[in-house]
């Protein structure tokens, strides 16, 4: 090969060697300046955090700016739990109604049925007096706990006589009152009575809770609150002073139930709350309400209610506050 060849050949060569060059010098003085620009970057983040110590990741910031905002949600659900325990009971919950599609910013605590009789005119008065209050304490306690209490009863068996009249009569005086116009008053429709209740209450108001209460007991209010606003996450509750009481099988026992033969061993019950008060979530109520005519209804309201509820999904919880047998420090009911 020739000299003049020889230095064709290399010209190339040192083309990529000066462009390598140039590039390497690029790239390095885009480094430097991008460096530059965090370094400038970080400072000004520095500043305005107020930290001046070290830099933070953009990750760090997008965390601190999250846990910021769950320390507000934190705040602002405190604020509301403190003015709920000031105000009352009533849950802060967005209702939309049924009929036309327009929100409640409330919805009461419980519901509470006082079962009585055409001969329970002194029970009534003494519990209006003792705690449920009429006329305007009774709104009150509507308004501000989110607690409503009315007395339930039925019709006559003569439909229209003295007993219905007088009940109207009071209740028009009162306005305290649940008439269940489809129900006659006997001794042995107390069951049917009770599921009745339920039925029409939760068709009547849209409650967390639906609690029965005879006439003899009276209640501690602000405890049956206090107490049913901690059940508040269990959409299924069954609520009471639990028992397994004895089935008694001749006719001539108080207690005696003439379906005797159909509880297990024919000794003794399921598990069921005490009759004298009991309280089931807004979920079992509206099951009460819509299998009404389907709901077997037994001597004894207390196990009736019980049986409703078995083979379902449902969370009993004994509480020794419902017990009415004595009066206590914290209980919720007694019985006179």
């Amino acid at each position: 090969m020739s000299i003049s060849s020889h230095r064709i050949a290399t010209i190339p060569t040192l083309l990529i060697s000066m462009f390598a060059t140039f590039a390497s010098i690029y790239v390095a003085g885009r480094l430097w300046q991008d460096a530059q620009n965090r370094v400038y970057l970080i400072k000004q983040l520095d500043r305005i955090t107020g930290q001046g110590q070290s830099a933070i990741s953009v990750d760090d910031t997008l965390k601190i700016i999250a846990c910021r905002e769950q320390h507000k949600k934190l705040a602002a659900l405190e604020m509301e739990l403190a003015a709920a325990r000031q105000e009352g009971f009533s849950s802060n919950r967005l209702i939309e109604s049924e009929t036309n599609g327009t929100y409640s910013k409330t919805r009461p605590l419980v519901v509470i049925g006082i079962l009585t009789g055409f001969g329970g005119r002194k029970n009534r008065d003494a519990i209006r007096k003792a705690w449920m209050g009429s006329g305007a304490a009774l709104q009150k306690m509507e308004d501000g706990k989110g607690i409503i209490a009315r007395f339930v009863i039925g019709r006559s068996a003569n439909r229209g006589d003295n007993l219905d009249k007088d009940i109207d009569h009071e209740n028009r005086l009162t306005n305290d009152f649940l008439i269940l116009d489809d129900h006659v008053e006997t001794e042995e429709g107390l069951s049917k009575k009770a599921k009745l209740f339920f039925a029409h209450a939760a068709d009547k108001w849209d409650a967390e809770f639906y609690a029965k209460v005879n006439d003899d007991v009276y209640i501690n209010i602000d405890a049956l609150g206090a107490t049913l606003a901690t059940h508040l996450d269990k959409p299924r509750l069954y609520m009471g002073c639990m028992k397994s009481g004895e089935v008694f099988s001749e006719p001539n026992q108080k207690w005696y139930e003439p379906e005797w033969w159909k509880f297990g061993d024919k000794q003794s019950y399921f598990r069921h709350a005490s009759g004298e008060m009991y309280a089931i979530s807004r979920a079992l109520a509206k099951f009460i309400s819509i299998n009404r005519s389907m709901l077997r209804a037994y001597a004894h309201d207390d196990v009736s209610a019980g049986s409703w509820f078995i083979g379902l999904d449902v969370k009993h919880v004994d509480d020794a506050k419902f017990c009415c047998s004595s009066w206590s420090t914290g209980a919720i009911c007694a019985g006179v």
